[in-house]
């Protein structure tokens, strides 16, 4: 099946889950994150999915490895979390993101999450659909985790290793 989101709008559509109007024109160029409104945190969410990935980390380097091992809860047609609001009731280690614990959570985030390359200093990717005004953008480019993963039920943990994925950089 050819990798098209714009094929698939009848599941996925144009219509961004996350709210992105009425925010001031490239607002996280011109603030630090721990001075962004609650909206303005949320819109720095790309839609990839990538962080509800089951990850690896090397015991001796530290060193984290995506796996395309959904969380239970990832729908990975829309890239979403099917209970985003009550995530915590059915998987409890699920972390809440936020600019006082990017220090200690940043190095396990995906290598083009707006979250961690604000934090390094970095700029947004130009398909980041704050930039691109287009939520399917992050599909179109190919960095998220549409129609890929596998699911952890059905995946023993010790053959997570065999799914490891490359990020695009």
């Amino acid at each position: 099946m050819p990798r098209d989101p714009h094929s698939t709008l009848n599941t996925m559509s144009n219509s961004d889950p996350i709210s992105r109007n009425g925010l001031s024109t490239r607002f996280w160029e011109k603030k630090p994150l721990d001075q962004f409104s609650q909206m303005e945190w949320e819109a720095l969410c790309d839609g990839c999915g990538k962080c509800c990935l089951n990850k690896l980390e090397d015991a001796d380097t530290g060193e984290v490895a995506l796996t395309r091992v959904a969380c239970r809860l990832l729908d990975d047609e829309t890239c979403r979390c099917t209970q985003y609001d009550i995530r915590h009731q059915f998987v409890p280690e699920c972390i809440v993101l936020k600019p006082s614990n990017l220090d200690t959570h940043a190095y396990w985030m995906p290598q083009t999450c707006a979250y961690r390359l604000l934090w390094q200093g970095k700029p947004l990717y130009d398909w980041h659909p704050l930039i691109s005004g287009d939520p399917l953008s992050v599909h179109q480019a190919g960095v998220s985790v549409w129609r890929m993963t596998v699911s952890e039920f059905e995946t023993p943990q010790d053959e997570w290793e065999d799914h490891i994925i490359q990020e695009p950089l």
